[in-house]
């Protein structure tokens, strides 16, 4: 990632006192669904609006008082999308980078949660009554997995917003980590150059 330098989670973690860590995740479910009756939607990622008009994950600072990565990150997940979240656990085995920037004394620690599509309907459908829902969080979006003929509809121009910190390489890197696109793919996305479809039918999300 521009600008970042990764860290093994154990290097993280002993970074010392004077760091603040901080965590969010990719949630996501397999989804039958087709757009129009013909166009896969093959999966359901979930991102949100943030309060800055850029789109980002859920998640948020670890406090003192959290006992893990994950207690704080599940407490920012129930914050910010509501009680739909209790009814799942991001754990360690979640876990799947982490990164610090050239700025301010902070870690940003990165997971991916695969749910029920039950779980995650459940998720949106409750999301605007959350604590933190038109403060800190402005709505939830869903991640298009699929190019449209043109080349550019779909996910490649859904890349062409603006994304928080590293959201956006973190979001690519999970779904090329899981074989969803394949690597390089999206490297020098200029809109409207015409792109090669990704092939999302390459490989799953596991």
């Amino acid at each position: 990632m521009a600008g970042a330098r990764r860290l093994e989670l154990g290097e993280a973690l002993a970074l010392g006192s004077g760091w603040r860590h901080a965590c969010h995740a990719l949630l996501y479910a397999p989804d039958p669904g087709m757009l129009f009756g013909r166009i896969p939607l093959r999966y359901a990622i979930l991102m949100q609006m943030r309060f800055d008009g850029r789109l980002g994950f859920p998640g948020g600072f670890v406090d003192t008082q959290d006992r893990s990565l994950e207690d704080g990150l599940n407490r920012e997940l129930r914050e910010e999308l509501g009680e739909a979240a209790a009814a799942f656990r991001v754990e360690r085995t979640d876990y799947r980078s982490s990164h610090v920037g050239s700025g301010p004394r902070v870690v940003a620690h990165f997971y991916a949660k695969r749910l029920t599509l039950e779980e995650l309907l459940a998720v949106e459908a409750g999301a605007t009554r959350a604590k933190d829902h038109g403060l800190e969080v402005l709505g939830l979006v869903r991640v298009p997995m699929y190019t449209l003929r043109d080349g550019v509809g779909g996910l490649p121009i859904f890349l062409e917003n603006c994304f928080i910190g590293a959201a956006r390489e973190q979001l690519l890197d999970t779904l090329q980590d899981l074989g969803v696109v394949e690597a390089g793919a999206f490297s020098g996305l200029q809109i409207p150059v015409r792109l090669r479809q990704p092939s999302v039918d390459s490989g799953k999300l596991s």
